[in-house]
């Protein structure tokens, strides 16, 4: 897929200049310094030739067929010239120009008629507004940036040229390898699904890194990166986040969610490795490009100094990887290797005189123990160090079966030592705490390719039930849904929902309570009350008529006063139910992503706290227990620090089931069951109280 723009044959250069100062010039400078072995085709009214190539007025007078063109000439030549490469059979077209769509609609609209034109002759464009790009191992440098990494096996693509010219600097300086490197600026037209795909199926690709600001189809890109992890690793940046989308949400799950938590949930159901900033991107790159993945999260440390060991092993606790514990036969065999004084737990302390030997001594043990899944040698230089020769004997003696990653801590001392590793592929870092997050990443990779495969279970509801509830608020134009028809839909979808009834009158709450048996709740229902304790519109555990009427005329006295201009339906009469914990279950519609769930503490801890988990629909069963375990407060779920656990099973399985409401109906937009009260097992969850909000045109 895109071989003609990452492998082509013929490039031509249209807007090729002999200006230094050019970007014309820049394109000409760097395709024939990276060597490329196929034909140069430079497009110039005057030039005879640049750089020792001929050049053409036109494409026309060149004559023959061209596999990729690369257009720098001005805005209101662009059209014009990709209609001569068209002509002249180029499959792919790079538009480097800027002026398009990031200068406003006019430009927007222009950009468009590019994009047109292209599909038109079944040709895509990359671009406008790009750097180009690399392919290292066809030695090609079809970018306008000043340095040139050595090849490599990471491929970067990114929706920033300046970034990218920043990534190709810093690579250089660091030589860090890289294979391609793509700019794709506005995106028109070609985008990361597209190089996604491409570089999934690239056998010189082995991991794929990239910095994004938008993701533009959002189920392509679910299918087509979770198809390239299921590969090879994909590490990803994504900045360009707002709370816009989540200030105009009226559901805590709407308000809590924003696009920072749906793309975390994208990343996780399709694979992709998430870099928390610049830094962590190439930090996980690189580890992955060099190491085979972990079997388990269980890691050893050998390190010189103390204090650094300690700072690996608290990165490893806070992340969620495992100290391993050194079995009495490790121990056996690295005590007689190691002087009195050495540490023979995990950390293993070589002390502060270890040369590279005992290093190796160290290493080689620890590697032959099969209760360790990753090493991490940290170094500090000291005068037996020796770096550059720790470095090749760690090199030399690492059988590559299990990761081993190094935190060569200091300055000049340890300069040769770090660029030696480099070369022979063993990652470093400048401290443990990057070489940890790094195998975490590693780590939460390895267990995301191991994952069982995924069912979705489907339960038997009424559909009829929620039809009849939708289409009469769609009639009526009425998107907020209350309670009152929330926990209708609900009980179609087997939810457990009290027995209770909407009273107008003080009258009709004591009848219906008389039927029902006290104690019972009292709650006000209107859809212009969401937050209906802030209001006085709650009254619990009223014991008797009496109780039931005077919360009635006192409930309605003070929600008028405090809401004067809200409809007020009445007051919904509810069988009080056993205490639990309370939690909160959600879903939200992310506008790329489609509809995402929500878990955590309900009732007013979850404004406060904020201790929530995402995922998207559908969920498995398995994914729905992922979604409690991701909380805080999971330990006290299950019964931390003395408190009853509750039945979490009973949760993740209305997890899924409200997975099965959201894929089907489309036109519900947002949902809260907030309390949902979970008690201990044996004993029914249910719904206290629910509220949706539908989109009154179906999407």
């Amino acid at each position: 897929m895109l071989e003609s723009l990452l492998y082509p044959q013929t490039v031509a250069v249209i807007g090729a200049s002999t200006n230094p100062e050019k970007v014309g010039y820049a394109f000409m400078h760097n395709l024939t310094r990276s060597g490329f072995k196929g034909k140069i085709v430079p497009i110039n009214l005057t030039a005879p030739d640049i750089l020792g190539v001929r050049c053409y007025k036109s494409l026309e007078e060149y004559g023959d067929q061209i596999d990729l063109s690369i257009i720098v000439v001005g805005g209101k030549h662009v059209k014009a010239a990709i209609e001569s490469s068209i002509k002249a059979g180029a499959r792919t077209i790079v538009v480097i120009t800027a002026g398009f769509k990031e200068v406003g609609e006019k430009g927007a609209a222009a950009e468009q008629e590019l994009v047109a034109l292209c599909h038109a002759h079944g040709v895509r464009m990359m671009g406008p507004n790009c750097l180009g790009v690399l392919n290292t191992h066809h030695h090609m440098n079809a970018t306008f940036a000043p340095t040139l990494p050595p090849p490599g096996h990471i491929s970067v693509i990114s929706q920033s040229g300046a970034l990218c010219v920043a990534i190709l600097d810093w690579a250089a300086s660091q030589q860090l390898g890289l294979g391609k490197v793509i700019s794709f600026g506005n995106k028109a037209d070609l985008n990361e699904v597209d190089f996604l795909q491409a570089l999934a199926e690239d056998k010189e690709t082995r991991v794929i890194a990239g910095y994004l600001e938008s993701i533009k189809e959002g189920d392509k890109f679910l299918r087509v990166a979770e198809e390239a992890a299921g590969i090879k690793p994909v590490v990803l940046l994504k900045v360009g986040i707002t709370q816009a989308g989540a200030k105009a949400a009226s559901s805590h799950t709407g308000s809590l969610a924003g696009q920072d938590m749906a793309y975390g949930a994208a990343f996780r159901r399709s694979g992709v490795v998430r870099a928390e900033n610049f830094e962590a991107l190439f930090d996980y790159a690189l580890a992955f490009a060099t190491q085979p993945l972990p079997k388990g999260k269980r890691i050893a440390v050998i390190t010189n100094a103390g204090g650094p060991g300690i700072m690996a092993a608290d990165a490893a606790e806070t992340v969620g990887l495992q100290m391993a514990t050194i079995s009495d036969a490790t121990r056996a065999k690295l005590q007689p290797l190691l002087p009195p004084t050495a540490a023979l737990g995990n950390p293993v302390d070589v002390i502060g005189d270890a040369e590279p030997e005992r290093y190796i001594n160290a290493f080689e043990v620890l590697q032959e123990d099969e209760g360790i899944d990753a090493i991490v040698v940290v170094a500090t230089p000291q005068n037996m160090t020796r770096p550059l020769e720790l470095a090749e004997r760690l090199a030399a003696t690492h059988k590559g079966v299990k990761p081993l990653l190094t935190a060569f801590m200091g300055g000049e001392e340890v300069t040769a030592g770090k660029a030696r590793l480099m070369e022979l592929g063993i990652p470093n870092y400048p401290a443990p705490d990057r070489a940890i997050a790094a195998l975490k990443a590693m780590c939460d990779y390895a267990a995301w390719r191991a994952r069982p495969t995924r069912i979705v279970t489907r339960f038997p509801v009424n559909r009829r039930r929620v039809d009849r509830v939708l289409q009469w608020h769609i009639r009526s134009a009425i998107p907020q849904i209350g309670e009152v028809e929330g926990k209708e839909i609900l009980k179609a979808y087997d939810f457990k929902i009290l027995e209770g009834n909407l009273a107008a009158t003080a009258g009709e709450a004591v009848e219906t309570a008389e039927r029902i048996g006290y104690p019972v709740v009292l709650k006000i229902s209107s859809p212009d009350i969401i937050h209906k304790s802030d209001f006085g519109g709650v009254r619990v555990n009223l014991a008797n008529a009496e109780q039931v009427r005077d919360a009635f005329d006192l409930m309605m006295l003070r929600v008028q006063r405090r809401a004067p201009n809200a409809f007020i339906r009445g007051a919904y009469v509810e069988k009080m139910g056993h205490r639990g914990r309370e939690v909160i279950l959600g879903m939200t519609r992310d506008p790329q992503f489609g509809p995402m769930l929500m878990f955590g503490l309900g009732g007013i801890f979850v404004e406060v706290m904020k201790d929530v988990t995402f995922h998207l629909a559908p969920i498995t069963r398995e994914e729905a227990v992922q979604m409690l375990m991701g909380t805080r407060s999971y330990a006290l779920l299950k019964g931390a620090r003395g408190q009853s656990p509750v039945d979490l099973m009973q949760v993740a399985t209305a997890l899924q089931r409200i997975s099965q409401l959201a894929t089907d109906y489309g036109e519900i937009m947002e949902l809260d069951i907030n309390p949902f009260i979970v008690g201990e097992v044996g004993t029914e969850a249910y719904v206290a109280d629910a509220r949706m909000t539908l989109a009154l045109e179906t999407k």
